[in-house]
C-alpha cells in the first residue's frame, strides 16, 4: 500500500543526495508526517515525549535533511533538560528520525553529526537519548555514564545514552531528567462568533 505523502515530505521517488539545515516553521507539517509514518502512532507515549512536551527545542538545534529538491528526507531535534532537581544542564536528542523508505542512504548518520557537531559549537556540555546503543555508538553514545540517571516514565534503562561533549559534565550527575528551557506559546482562545 503506498503512502501519501503530505506536499513537502520525500517520498521514495526523491532523488538523494541530501542535505542538513535548520528546520524552520515551514517544516512542521511535513516532519510531523515523517514521524508518524516513521515511529507509528505510539510516538507520542514515550517517556522522551514527557520531556518534549509544551517545550520548544533548544535554541539553534532542530535539523531536518532535504533533498534536492527541497523535500525533508529526515529529521531531528535537541531539548534542554536538567540532570536531577537542580541538577546541570544537558541536552536530550529525539526523535531521530528518516524516511523509511531510505534507511541506509546516510541520512541519520548526516543528522546526528551534524546535531552533535552544533550542540558542541553552540557551547552544550552533554547530549542524551534513548536510543540502540548499536547504532549511537558510533557516534560517540555510551549508557557508562548514565546509570544514575533516569527518564520519567517507564523506559528501558540500557537505552539511555549519553555522550560528554565537554570532559566530566556527567561527573556526579544523578537523577530524573527534567524538562527545561523555552515553553511553547499558549494558543489564545478563539472566540464564538
Amino acid at each position: 500500500m503506498a503512502t501519501k505523502w503530505p506536499e513537502g515530505v520525500a517520498s521514495r521517488k526523491s532523488p538523494t543526495p541530501s542535505f542538513v539545515v535548520a528546520e524552520t516553521p515551514d517544516d512542521i507539517v511535513a516532519r510531523e508526517a515523517l514521524l508518524d509514518h516513521a515511529m507509528g502512532p505510539k510516538r507520542k507515549t514515550k517517556s522522551s515525549e514527557k520531556l518534549r512536551r509544551g517545550r520548544r527545542p533548544s535554541e539553534g538545534l532542530a535539523f531536518v535533511a532535504r533533498d534536492a529538491s527541497g523535500a525533508v528526507m529526515g529529521t531531528v531535534r535537541l531539548w534542554d533538560v536538567t540532570l536531577g532537581e537542580g541538577g546541570p544542564a544537558a541536552l536530550l536528542l529525539g526523535p531521530l528520525a528518516v524516511d523509511p523508505s531510505l534507511k541506509s542512504a546516510g541520512i541519520g548518520s548526516a543528522l546526528m553529526r551534524h546535531a552533535v557537531a552544533e550542540a558542541a559549537r553552540l557551547g552544550h556540555a552533554a547530549i542524551l537519548l534513548v536510543g540502540d546503543a548499536p547504532y549511537y555508538g558510533r557516534f560517540g553514545f555510551s549508557a557508562a555514564k548514565t546509570g544514575s540517571l533516569a527518564m520519567p516514565g517507564p523506559y528501558e534503562r540500557h537505552r539511555l545514552l549519553a555522550l560528554e561533549l565537554v570532559g566530566g559534565a556527567l561527573a556526579g550527575a544523578g537523577g530524573t531528567l527534567k524538562a527545561a528551557g523555552r515553553k511553547l506559546k499558549a494558543q489564545a482562545p478563539t472566540l464564538a462568533a
